[in-house]
């Protein structure tokens, strides 16, 4: 598979998060040699409103230009103000979980980096968010990042493991990353235990057993460190979120390779890890893991 990262689609909706992720992105350009292109996506009237009176619709159209205009204007001000020079800017109108992949296949963009905007509860569970939606659909790589005050490093990377068939494409692409940035690597299987009862002889028993089936896998040379650990917790993303900031670690990369079904009615892990995580995600997604 061909990991050469060329240009990074930067989506905004010009949040705090958003911004964090331009930071991100500008962090990966510079040790990738990649162009950044920056995208804004101006959410589009329900259909039925176009069904109305033309004056109507005029107006609609009208205010759709004019924050379009806004939103160029808002992308043109960044790239003064941060310094950074877009390849493209694209102003954009649609659902911006759908425009947004759209767009990064068009642009022919190897990475997307977006902020994870705050929702409710509710609509988290009934809707997700517009990163999650992004995720579910996109082709390539996306980087989820919180509003985050410190300067981007990626050091130390976090790398979940379930074992499952699709995990190695997950670890070459960790290598790859690893090996450009000079991070290194722990590789983690969390022992999912949720609230049933075991000895600590038992308990024991199947982390050392995990731990070794870790450590079975192909070994590959490598010119940074390597860690191999296994965790108990109740659940996995509750492991992967509470070691990356126990342990300090700089991003989390993961796939979302699950079925549609229990991506709807659960929403991956992957999708609960960035939930939660107050390190940003590198998330392979499905469509990815399948080339």
């Amino acid at each position: 598979m061909n990991y050469q990262l060329k240009n990074i689609l930067w989506a905004t909706d010009f949040s705090r998060e958003s911004m964090s992720a331009l930071a991100y992105a500008r962090y990966l350009a510079d040790r990738f040699g990649a162009a950044i292109k920056a995208l804004h996506v101006v959410p589009d009237f329900a259909p039925a409103l176009y069904e109305t009176r033309g004056v109507v619709v005029a107006e609609l159209l009208e205010k759709k230009k004019e924050s379009q205009k806004k939103a160029l204007q808002k992308l043109e001000k960044i790239s003064a103000r941060t310094g950074t020079k877009f390849s493209k800017i694209i102003v954009d109108s649609g659902a911006p979980g759908k425009r947004i992949p759209e767009i990064a296949e068009k642009e022919k963009c190897q990475l997307i980096a977006i902020g994870r905007k705050g929702l409710s509860a509710l609509e988290k569970i009934l809707l997700g968010s517009v990163a999650n939606r992004v995720l579910r659909r996109s082709r390539v790589p996306v980087l989820i990042t919180p509003a985050r005050k410190t300067a981007p490093r990626i050091e130390n990377i976090l790398v979940p493991t379930d074992f499952s068939g699709n995990e190695e494409k997950e670890r070459d692409y960790a290598w790859m990353l690893a090996s450009k940035l000079g991070a290194n690597l722990t590789l983690i299987y969390v022992l999912e235990l949720y609230d049933f009862k075991f000895s600590p002889a038992e308990v024991r028993k199947m982390m050392d057993e995990a731990l070794a089936r870790l450590k079975k896998r192909k070994k590959r040379r490598t010119g940074f460190e390597v860690k191999e650990v296994v965790v108990r917790d109740l659940s996995a993303p509750a492991g992967i979120v509470t070691y990356a900031s126990r342990h300090k670690l700089d991003l989390i990369l993961m796939s979302t390779c699950v079925s549609p079904l229990e991506r709807f009615f659960l929403g991956s892990t992957t999708e609960r890890v960035i939930a939660y995580s107050t390190v940003p995600v590198l998330a392979l997604p499905s469509g990815y893991c399948k080339k």
